[in-house]
């Protein structure tokens, strides 16, 4: 499966923004999608993730009640919400997707497939 995210920009610290993650290849529902993001000089962070079905989801900590995943498996895209955006979220942002869902907070790296990030930055 290949991955593409779409959707960052230039924001201001309590606007809102949504990201896209958009799958070609094999059947979309098979796969577990998250997303997550890396600061410079920090390391990757988990941020979501959302089952096949897109009946369960798991949150990073620190963006738990302000993002939210849902996918539309007819559109092969997965989608992440994010509210009350802050410079702390200023990172460039990437889909992955894996046939295993799981809470990826102590596994970062391990989702198989993963698209080009999208740069979001948040100016105070």
């Amino acid at each position: 499966v290949q991955l593409q995210a779409f959707g960052g920009g230039l924001v201001q610290a309590g606007d809102s923004l949504r990201l896209s993650c958009v799958a070609s290849g094999r059947a979309f529902n098979i796969y577990a999608v998250g997303w997550f993001r890396q600061a410079p000089g920090q390391a990757r962070e988990f941020l979501a993730v959302i089952s096949m079905a897109g009946t369960n989801t798991f949150y990073g900590d620190s963006v738990k009640g302000r993002f939210t995943i849902t996918r539309d498996n007819a559109k092969n895209t997965a989608y992440l919400e994010m509210n009350n955006l802050q410079p702390g979220d200023t990172a460039v942002y990437y889909c992955a997707a894996d046939p295993t869902y799981k809470n990826y907070k102590h596994d970062p790296g391990g989702m198989d497939y993963w698209g080009k990030g999208t740069q979001v930055t948040v100016s105070s």
